[in-house]
């Protein structure tokens, strides 16, 4: 069970209570220790957090017209939001980004995808190799770079990372933001913090950057104050966030010592990075849908699919536009998230998977159904259809069955949306 499955649990459980009196927020609160203790949140902060719980539900009343148990989910909701930390919003203007991290943080593909959001923002960005520790570093980040469409720049063999971010700023004198990547270690040693100095004193960066996994929990807020005392860090990335229990263990423990979270990591595609937002994050955890972040994420998606605007309108559905709506999709990083962001973080893991698997199975029979089938979906009712596409596609009458079924539920949601005023003005963005 992960942090956010938890909580939701736990505080439905809660909902389920007839009264609301002293020993039903005792028993409340050993149930959320239990849950954030199994997610390896200190526990000092633990009992910190569940203490504030029951002074603040005990010794204050609900607001008119606020049921008890919405008022301790608010409490609840608050001091998660306290435990993470703040809200991180990154200025778009002209910087130097520093990155440090141990082995096995993410660091390298962490600098490509700052490298992708920066540029996807307007700021031309560039990514520099300084890690001469690691054979292969020079490669991942050079093939990273192209994929991000982020100039690169690297002397592979070179044993001097002073040496290279001299060439490397000569170079890219004219980018706005560039993002160095550095040697890690298995251990923050006194070899490491000397490079990490040189690099720092030529390089002269506007951010240092500590990037920690998701799932090294609690000991996230040890490496952020070790890196601290070493070199001085402007705050952590959080990487793999994408259904790692021990997520709010190493977030609560890095707010703990002082380190400010400033993106977190959700997936592996490059897309997937985002500022951290403490309030998108718990509500995530709680179940609450984010349409914004769901909304960006399409528009993301839409970008990177090179969809045409008529091929995202919801009044013109067939095969054709579902077709190019399954590549969207497949943008969209993990499914995971996307149901999280639609308010349904507690799908099953089984049917996310399959529904990957049915995500490629399905353009391949789209794409062998012939030009006025995709365009007209009644055609298929016809004897021979459904067993020549099956054929053509290599997969069986069953399965081109089960695409029919799932188009005609999109169909179904499809013109349930069209009528419901409160959706459409949500995705008026999206131009649907």
């Amino acid at each position: 069970m992960d942090l956010g499955e938890g909580l939701r649990q736990a505080i439905a459980k809660l909902t389920r209570a007839t009264i609301i009196d002293a020993k039903t927020i005792k028993e409340f609160n050993k149930e959320l220790q239990k849950v954030l203790l199994s997610s390896d949140v200190d526990v000092k902060l633990v009992f910190e957090f569940t203490k504030n719980i029951e002074e603040k539900a005990l010794k204050s009343k609900p607001p008119a017209g606020l049921s008890p148990h919405d008022y301790i989910t608010n409490i609840v909701y608050d001091e998660l939001v306290k435990l993470v930390g703040s809200t991180y919003e990154p200025e778009m203007k002209r910087r130097r980004i520093l990155l440090a991290g141990l082995y096995g943080s993410g660091k390298t593909t962490t600098a490509a995808k700052l490298g992708k959001f920066y540029q996807d923002r307007g700021l031309s960005a560039a990514l520099i190799c300084c890690d001469v520790s690691r054979p292969a570093a020079y490669e991942q980040l050079k093939t990273l770079a192209e994929q991000a469409g982020v100039p690169f720049f690297g002397i592979p063999g070179e044993k001097d990372p002073v040496k290279i971010v001299k060439q490397a700023l000569e170079k890219f004198n004219d980018k706005a933001v560039l993002i160095c990547d550095t040697s890690g270690r298995n251990a923050l040693d006194s070899k490491l913090v000397t490079e990490l100095k040189g690099i720092s004193s030529s390089f002269k960066p506007d951010e240092k950057i500590l990037v920690i996994s998701a799932d090294i929990g609690q000991v996230a807020g040890t490496q952020a104050h070790e890196f601290n005392e070493s070199i001085g860090i402007s705050g952590i990335i959080v990487t793999k966030m994408d259904g790692s229990g021990k997520g709010g263990g190493a977030l609560s423990a890095a707010n703990a010592s002082g380190a400010k979270v400033m993106f977190i990591g959700t997936g592996e595609k490059l897309a997937n990075i985002e500022p951290f937002n403490a309030e998108k994050f718990i509500g995530g955890l709680l179940g609450v849908p984010d349409i914004a972040g769901l909304v960006e994420h399409v528009q993301q998606a839409v970008k990177e699919a090179a969809l045409k605007p008529e091929e995202v309108e919801m009044e013109k559905l067939n095969f054709d536009s579902f077709y190019a709506q399954l590549k969207a999709m497949g943008k969209m990083g993990p499914l995971k998230n996307v149901f999280g962001m639609m308010g349904a973080p507690d799908v099953p893991n089984e049917l996310v998977e399959q529904s990957e698997e049915k995500l490629k199975k399905y353009k391949v029979i789209i794409g062998s159904m012939t030009e006025r089938e995709r365009k007209d979906e009644h055609l298929l009712h016809e004897s021979g259809r459904i067993k020549r596409i099956a054929n053509g596609s290599g997969t069986t009458e069953k399965d081109v069955h089960s695409l029919i079924s799932d188009f005609n539920k999109m169909k179904k949601m499809f013109d349930m949306f069209k009528n419901d005023r409160n959706f459409r003005k949500r995705f008026s963005k999206l131009g649907v």
